[in-house]
């Protein structure tokens, strides 16, 4: 047994299965999911998370109850936390499936939820090594109503991961039906031209991120961040490439093909506005 999870109100051993055969989740990629930083017993940036997860549960047309709101799913990963014994930091991953039914017979449309929570040690600073990235091109995101929530529907990002692995590569950068880039296989991307910065919008097809939107509404108006599509050779003549998500802050990018980068302005806005999100 290796550890325990959270399963519709239950505390289950890790290694108990869970679904059949006939669940949506499985066959279909019917469901969605968040995965979050637990610091010293809170979800660091919580309302961003959880408002991202019912406006996905709301595209995906879950029934949810009364009783199914934020505070219920925040104290079901903070029971899954005490009992693993996770207290000044740890990676939950709330995971939102549902039931058993065929494509045009949903059966049960409320939500089934699995939690996860693993260990992970708080980080005390940027990290010390760049990002090694370059594209993805085989699978393309479209511009439509999925394209920024979470889905289990995860295809492109799982094959843009497999070619970063096979390459030796940190990341890999995924492209939209117009060949820009929207976001990576686990974070949104940023960068900096002339000292100022940018990040895609999220009309070129990219997920959502709490990190970035956290950024966006946070970073004062002398360093605001101006959406702008990107293309790849507008990346090549940056100054600067950071890639963001919940559970790493900002990772900077040292090389993307053959540029190479610098991280002041990363490691300034990681000590100003991540940091504090750890403490």
């Amino acid at each position: 047994m290796s550890g325990y999870i959270h399963f519709n109100g239950k505390i289950l051993p890790a290694d108990d299965p869970l679904v059949t055969a006939g669940n949506r989740g499985l066959r279909y990629g019917d469901g969605l999911f968040e995965t979050m930083r637990v610091v010293n017993g809170r979800i660091a940036l919580h309302d961003l998370h959880f408002e991202r997860l019912f406006n996905g549960l709301s595209v995906l047309q879950f029934q949810c109850s009364p009783h199914f709101t934020p505070n219920y799913l925040a104290e079901a990963v903070h029971t899954l936390c005490r009992k693993m014994k996770i207290e000044k930091g740890g990676r939950v991953r709330l995971n939102i499936v549902r039931s058993n039914g065929g494509l045009y017979d949903p059966g049960n449309l409320h939500p089934n939820v699995i939690i996860e929570a693993w260990p992970l040690q708080v980080p005390t600073g940027i990290q010390e090594n760049g990002l090694v990235i370059d594209l993805y091109t085989l699978a393309r995101k479209h511009f439509d109503v999925l394209a920024n929530i979470k889905s289990n529907n995860y295809l492109p990002y799982v094959l843009a991961a497999l070619h970063a692995k096979n390459n030796q590569l940190n990341d890999c950068l995924l492209l939209n039906t117009e060949s820009r880039i929207c976001d990576s296989t686990i974070a949104n991307v940023f960068w900096v031209k002339g000292g100022r910065l940018f990040t895609p919008p999220l009309s070129e097809g990219g997920v959502g991120g709490v990190m970035r939107r956290y950024l966006i509404e946070n970073i004062n108006r002398q360093q605001a961040i101006r959406e702008e599509p990107l293309t790849p050779e507008m990346l090549e003549q940056a100054d600067e490439v950071f890639l963001t998500n919940a559970i790493s802050g900002i990772k900077w990018v040292a090389r993307f093909k053959d540029k190479q980068y610098g991280n002041q302005l990363a490691t300034r806005l990681y000590n100003e506005y991540i940091k504090k999100l750890w403490e």
